[in-house]
Order: structure tokens, then C-alpha cells, then sequence
């Protein structure tokens, strides 16, 4: 892999009749690598429509008992990609034998150069400051990296299904992982100077019913050479937008600039539980008098029965989930009148539900009892989207709510952890096979409401960003990326510096409006939460702040670059500061903070991405100040300087 790899040689020598495939497990005991290869196999190119695009499907089947593993690939041209899936499928009239230890991803990369190589990776989401943290690890002699986030959501707590591969020889892997569920991943430093990679479900010792049939999680792997890995990592932020984002018309759906409705109230009500229509209709007509209207109006958890009203009595919004009809006594004619006075002043409207999450004795348990899933003394039931039915009658009852109510765009939360619901319903010799049926039915309802609903955008949250990778990043996007404490500045600077390696679109809340606090906010997506009630910004102020956060919001979905390093970023003494480049036009932007404790007045840091042979003009966002430097000055050496402490610095560039 010296030079640019042609992704469908690599593809037909890698599935090769006569070649291990870059894939493995455990059938009745034996390892497939010692079998595969006398299997049946059958190769079909497939039509895919798109000329930068090959598209194969290899089939394995094992001639006596005619388990079937078969595996569709595509490969990315002008990306240098190559994703996959994997499918078994029991074709016989028998029960399969066991499978186990399935690896969707097994590949082995040898180095050609000598040296060290060095992973890329990332913290998952804990509602800490260290969300998303970047981690870099050299791959010494017999190490073994090992990768799962907890409790059954792909980015909770413990890990983050993507990762950078640095081999010597300016060239790497950057692999993403799709599933939403249990994964993990291996990387281990061979002693023949190669790097094994291993991924897949965790938790899967099973057997098939006849004629039955599973998934495996998705594998993509972007190859790369350059000088610098971080350019592997704009590769795969680029391949994001074009391949693995909500497409509308042709592009990648832009995410919004929201609202919420501010109507937590005093105690005991919280979030939206003691909100009414004339209060949020006066909302509305407040944003349209300040001529500050968001794109979008978020109407977040506690408008349904149970949690608000004249009975309030301070229950919580979260023990009423699965009554998932609105409270009659805040809204007497439903929602309608509130989306259609958002859409009156030009904004959408979305709502909020967490349906995966059904509290005892609420409408859904009530109506259906035989499709929770339990665990004793444990009033959090989980809704088994695995199961065909339960699947079809809530995508019909949620695609009502979005008719009936008026929505644009759909919101859905997820505040438990789900796998030892999984493991408690697995019928005995099926390990995973819940995990598998619950993840296959999430997308199957959200992919039905993409299609009926062609203009949808749907907001992933799981707790915040609990449930990112490679499969919801392609169906979604998290407007609410974590749920650490809200508006806290250097948490909020932190989350979009990580997240941002991997993933362009992201969204957090803008708490405040002092300089400071609302770049540390900047992100592709953004939730205004400034108490326009009662504000201490003034409108102009306001006005301002959204303009120029639609002026900034573009550089997000192009390239980026980390400028103070990987690591713990959570000090309150240090600097922290990223770029944010445009290759489509030339120019770009700079932000960096210097915190409350930090005794540094400067810092220097080196620019990426520039064309070393033409001049930039440089404007000083703080005071407007410009300057001339060439490509090559920059990516030599910027001096950032910041009086006070804290205080920000914002760069704006372009090619004079």
C-alpha cells in the first residue's frame, strides 16, 4: 500500500476465490480459515448507478449444512474506500450449527517501512468534560488495544467506533465501525511487523432457525497517504458528508440553528413540563418581534399526559415516557398550533420522544404489554423493536404524530443502557440474538421514516451522543451531542475539538452570549438558550450572534485541524485552538481559547492545508485588525495572542 490504492483490485484480490476474506468466525467449533475456502462460493458484480462506485456481493456456503455467509462490498473511488457487511443466513430445513466469534472485520496490515505505528482514536460519551477526548497510542511490540463502549450504546462512556491506523510510511487506515449495539475492536501489533485489526458485535454464541438470517455490524476502511495523518481523518470527514449523512435533494441535509421554548418554570416543573400553548405561541411571536427567529423550534421532553398539567405535583418527565399523546391540559388542540406558528414565521418544528424507553403501567405498556422487554424491579422497560410487529405499529404510531402534529423534523432520545435487557431475553444457545433483532429493527423504523417522510431529518440522541457511529451518523445527526453541564465553556470547546476528528455534523447549546462563552459553542449545528424573557443580551447583541454564527457554520463541514495537540485537553490552565479550512474556496478560520488559569499570554501554532505559494489575508475578529502572511508562514509558525485569561481569538483568512 505504497501508493493510492484501486479499491476494486483491492476488493476482487481480497474476496478472491481461493483467498481468506478479510472477515472470520467460529462454526461448530472451527475456526473459518481453515474451512472457508472449500466452501461453495459464488462472486456477482452489482449494478450501482454511480461510476465512482463498484458494488460486489461474494457468497460462502457450507455444502452439508448450508449456512450461507455473504458479504456485499462496495468501494469508493474518489475516496479510497472500502465498507462491507456481513449476512449468515441458515438455508437449510435444520437448525444451524454454532456460530460464534464473528469477526466482521479480520485484516492484517504488514508494514513496509520501519518505525512505529500509531492509533488515532477517542473517549465516547460519559456527560463529562472529557467527551470525545482524542487518544493517541504507539503500537510498541505486543500491544493490544481493545475497544467496547458500555452498556449497549456504540459511543458510551468507554469507546468511539472510529479510529486513525498510522503506519510508517505516510499511510494509514481510518476505520469506522456501524452498529449500534455492543462492538468492539482489537488492534494488536504482531510480531511480524504487522497490525491485526479485529471488530465486530461482542456478544454473539448462537445457532439459526431455519430460513433464518442476521447481520453483522458495518466495516468501512478509508486508506490514505500524506504528510500528516490528521489529512486521513479530512479524507474520512469528507467520505461522512458524501456517503454517510441525510441526503435531501441530492445534498447533505445542512442541520439548524434552533430554539427551544425556555418554559422549565419554577420549581418543581421542569423542562417542558409545565409549558402551554399561549405560552409557546407568545415564544414564538417574542423570537419574531426581536427578529431573531431560529430555523427551527425544539420542543423538548414533557408536552405528553402525565408529565405536566394542573396535577403536576412535580412528577419527573422522565417516568412518564410511553404516554405518548399530548397532555390535553397544556395544549387543548394538540401541537398543531404550535408548529403551524412556527412554520407561519419561516422556521420548522420538531418534538421530542424517546420511544425505546416505555415506563411501567404508561399508553404503550398499557396497550401492549407482550412487547416490553423487563428486568426484575426495574420500572424502565425496553420497547422490542425486534420484534416485526411492534416495529410496524410504532412506525405507524409515530408517522401519525408527525402528520397530526405538524413536525418537520424527529427527535429521538435514549436514556438507558439496553444490553442486559438484551441478555435477560435471549432464548437459550442464542446469545445476541436480541442485540441483533433490537439494532436491525432501529434502522428498519428509522429508514421506513425517511421514506414516508422524504424531508425528515431525524436528531440522534442517546443521552447526548451515546449512540454515534457509522450507521446512525448515516441516517442522523445529534442536534444535543452530550449531556454534560449545560453551557459550561471549556466542556463545550472540548466536545467539539474531539468529535470533530471524526464527524462534521454535531450541535451543542449556546448558554450565553459574551464572546467567550458562545465561540466555545461554535459548532455545524447550534441551540440558542439565551432567556429572551428576561435577558441580559441585548437584541442587537443577539442578532449579531446569529448572524455570526451563519456566517461561521460552512467552515465546519469542510476540513479541520487540531492545533494544540491530542490528549487531556480538560485543564483549566491550558490553551486550546483548532482551524478550520476550506479547500472549496481558499479560506478558513482559527479559534483558540485561553482559560481562566492559563499563564501564557501566546502560543504558536502551525496552519494546515494553505497553498504555501499564495498570500492570505488575515482579519482579527476581535478588533478587526488585518495582516498579510504567506502559505508558508503560516503552516511555519502563527503567533496567537490573548491578553486576558479567559478570552477567546477568532481568525478569519482568505487568499488575497
Amino acid at each position: 500500500m505504497e501508493g493510492p490504492v484501486d479499491v476494486e483490485s483491492w476488493i476482487t484480490g481480497s474476496f478472491a476465490r481461493g483467498n481468506i476474506p478479510p472477515f472470520s468466525f467460529t462454526y461448530d467449533g472451527k475456526p473459518s480459515d481453515g474451512f472457508i475456502k472449500r466452501w461453495n462460493y459464488r462472486a456477482e458484480k452489482l449494478v450501482t448507478g454511480d461510476s465512482m462506485e463498484v458494488k460486489y456481493r461474494y457468497t460462502y456456503t457450507d455444502r452439508k449444512t448450508r449456512l450461507e455467509a455473504s458479504c456485499e462490498v462496495t468501494g469508493y473511488k474518489g475516496f479510497q474506500a472500502v465498507e462491507w457487511m456481513l449476512t449468515f443466513k441458515n438455508a437449510s430445513g435444520q437448525h444451524s450449527g454454532l456460530l460464534e466469534n464473528v469477526n466482521a472485520m479480520d485484516y492484517s496490515l504488514t508494514q513496509t517501512r520501519d518505525g512505529i505505528s500509531i492509533l488515532h482514536y477517542a473517549l465516547g460519551s460519559d456527560a463529562r468534560r472529557s467527551d470525545f477526548q482524542p487518544v493517541t497510542a504507539k503500537l510498541e511490540h505486543g500491544a493490544d488495544i481493545y475497544m467496547t463502549p458500555a452498556g449497549g450504546r456504540s459511543s458510551n462512556t468507554t469507546a468511539f467506533p472510529f479510529f486513525n491506523l498510522e503506519m510508517p510510511g505516510k499511510r494509514g487506515i481510518v476505520v469506522g465501525i456501524g452498529w449500534t449495539g455492543t462492538w468492539y475492536a482489537r488492534i494488536r501489533q504482531m510480531a511480524n511487523q504487522s497490525v491485526a485489526l479485529h471488530s465486530g458485535m461482542k456478544n454473539v454464541k448462537l445457532f439459526l432457525y431455519p430460513r433464518e438470517s442476521i447481520r453483522t455490524p458495518r466495516i468501512c476502511m478509508l486508506f490514505w497517504q500524506a504528510e500528516d495523518w490528521i489529512t486521513g481523518n479530512n479524507h474520512f470527514r469528507r467520505f461522512i458528508l458524501a456517503h454517510h449523512s441525510r441526503m435531501i435533494k441530492g445534498k447533505f441535509a445542512e442541520y439548524p440553528l434552533s430554539a427551544g421554548f425556555q418554559a422549565a418554570g419554577p420549581s418543581p416543573c421542569n423542562e417542558n413540563s409545565c409549558l402551554t400553548e399561549d405560552f409557546a405561541l407568545a415564544i414564538v411571536n417574542r423570537y419574531k418581534q426581536f427578529n431573531i427567529l431560529p430555523e427551527l423550534f425544539w420542543l423538548d421532553a414533557g408536552w405528553y399526559t402525565g408529565s405536566g398539567g394542573p396535577n403536576y405535583e412535580g412528577r419527573s418527565w422522565g417516568n412518564q415516557v410511553g404516554n405518548w399523546t399530548v397532555d390535553s391540559s397544556r395544549f387543548p388542540r394538540g401541537l398543531k398550533p404550535l408548529s403551524d406558528a412556527a412554520h407561519s414565521v419561516g422556521a420548522k418544528f420538531m418534538l421530542w420522544f424517546e420511544p425505546e424507553r416505555v415506563r411501567k403501567g404508561t399508553l404503550f405498556d398499557r396497550l401492549h404489554p407482550e412487547w416490553m422487554m423487563k428486568l426484575p424491579d426495574n420500572g424502565n422497560y425496553l420497547f422490542d423493536l425486534g420484534n416485526p410487529a411492534a416495529r410496524q405499529w410504532l412506525t405507524d404510531y409515530i408517522s401519525r404524530m408527525i402528520v397530526d402534529q405538524g413536525l418537520d423534523y424527529y427527535r429521538q432520545d435514549f436514556n438507558m443502557n439496553p444490553a442486559a435487557y438484551w441478555a435477560a431475553a435471549d432464548e437459550p444457545g442464542r446469545q445476541g440474538i436480541s442485540e441483533i433483532r433490537h439494532i436491525e429493527g432501529l434502522y428498519a423504523f428509522w429508514d421506513s421514516l425517511l421514506v414516508r417522510f422524504p424531508n425528515l431529518l431525524i436528531d440522534n440522541c442517546a443521552s447526548g451522543g451515546r449512540r454515534l457511529d457509522l450507521e446512525t451518523t448515516s441516517r442522523s445527526a445529534p442536534l444535543w451531542r452530550t449531556d454534560y453541564q449545560y453551557g459550561e465553556p471549556n466542556g463545550y470547546q472540548n466536545h467539539t475539538y474531539g468529535l470533530s476528528f471524526w464527524l462534521p455534523l454535531s450541535g451543542t447549546g449556546a448558554f450565553a452570549a459574551d464572546t467567550f462563552t458562545f465561540r466555545s459553542s461554535l459548532s455545524s449545528a447550534m441551540v440558542m438558550n439565551w432567556p429572551i424573557g428576561a435577558s441580559d443580551v441585548s437584541i442587537p447583541e443577539m442578532q449579531e450572534l446569529i448572524r455570526k454564527y451563519k456566517e461561521l457554520r460552512p467552515y465546519y463541514y469542510e476540513d479541520y485541524y487540531p492545533l494544540t495537540g491530542t490528549g487531556d485537553l480538560t485543564g483549566d490552565s491550558i490553551w486550546l485552538a483548532y482551524q478550520l479550512n476550506r479547500p472549496s474556496d481558499g479560506s478558513g478560520i482559527v479559534l483558540a481559547f485561553r482559560r481562566t488559569d492559563s499563564k501564557t499570554g501566546s502560543i504558536v501554532v502551525k496552519l494546515s492545508g494553505l497553498d504555501k505559494n499564495r498570500n492570505y489575508e488575515i482579519r482579527n475578529d476581535n478588533d478587526g485588525k488585518m495582516d498579510t502572511k504567506s502559505g508558508t508562514e503560516l503552516e511555519a509558525g502563527l503567533t496567537l495572542e490573548l491578553i486576558h485569561a479567559p478570552s477567546s481569538l477568532l481568525l478569519q483568512y482568505k487568499i488575497k
